[in-house]
């Protein structure tokens, strides 16, 4: 048996060892999204993936345990796409990716992080339809996909998020019904401008995907 003395060793040694590896695996998932990007302004510059974790680089906030908790690349002038690598920033808080030339599938590992808070995906050029896994995100407040060219219907799975304060998919090319329940009673018709949505849902009058 180990000796009280060995085992307040060892205990901050594996924690601390505990962490390295979560922040590696964090700052591996930025470099694979470094590497789906093209940054002509070197905003991604910083993101070196030798190093021991992602603290360091620009746009890029962890907290006290080095955890990435924040992404902020709005207005930076990049494109290319993202990947399901983000899924592995299982801290992060913030996704700020907004106004931007960023196109492609919203990946559905977007739900996986479970801490999430806000994302904020607007004025972008992605494609395809809105993940039914964000129903996963059980904490997140603000969601803004405003402004890119999304399709299909809104997934009525979303009606679960009791903590969304701000819900914003205008500018788009949804189709179907405005979901009715849950945080969807509170969201202001201009959230939903400018789609081709056909008004909020009719239950049991005509189907929540009506006209897609």
């Amino acid at each position: 048996m180990a000796s009280p003395s060995l085992l307040s060793f060892l205990i901050p040694l594996l924690l601390s060892f505990s962490s390295t590896i979560s922040t590696n695996f964090e700052g591996n998932a930025l470099h694979s999204l470094r590497t789906r990007l093209s940054d002509p302004t070197n905003v991604l510059q910083s993101w070196d993936p030798t190093l021991v974790n992602p603290c360091t680089w620009f746009h890029v906030t962890c907290d006290s345990n080095n955890h990435v908790v924040r992404l902020d690349l709005g207005n930076s002038n990049i494109s290319g796409s993202l990947g399901p690598e983000l899924g592995e920033l299982k801290h992060l808080q913030y996704l700020e990716l907004y106004s931007n030339n960023i196109g492609g599938k919203i990946p559905k590992e977007l739900g996986m992080l479970k801490n999430l808070i806000s994302m904020d995906l607007y004025g972008n050029k992605f494609e395809g339809k809105i993940p039914k896994s964000f129903a996963k995100l059980k904490s997140l407040r603000f969601l803004r996909l405003n402004d890119n060219k999304l399709t299909g219907s809104i997934p009525r799975e979303l009606t679960t998020l009791s903590n969304l304060k701000v819900f914003d998919v205008s500018n788009n090319d949804l189709c179907g019904t405005i979901p009715v329940d849950g945080p969807f009673r509170s969201f202001p018709m201009e959230s939903f401008q400018n789609n081709r949505l056909n008004g909020p849902e009719l239950k049991g009058l005509v189907p929540y995907d009506f006209g897609c």
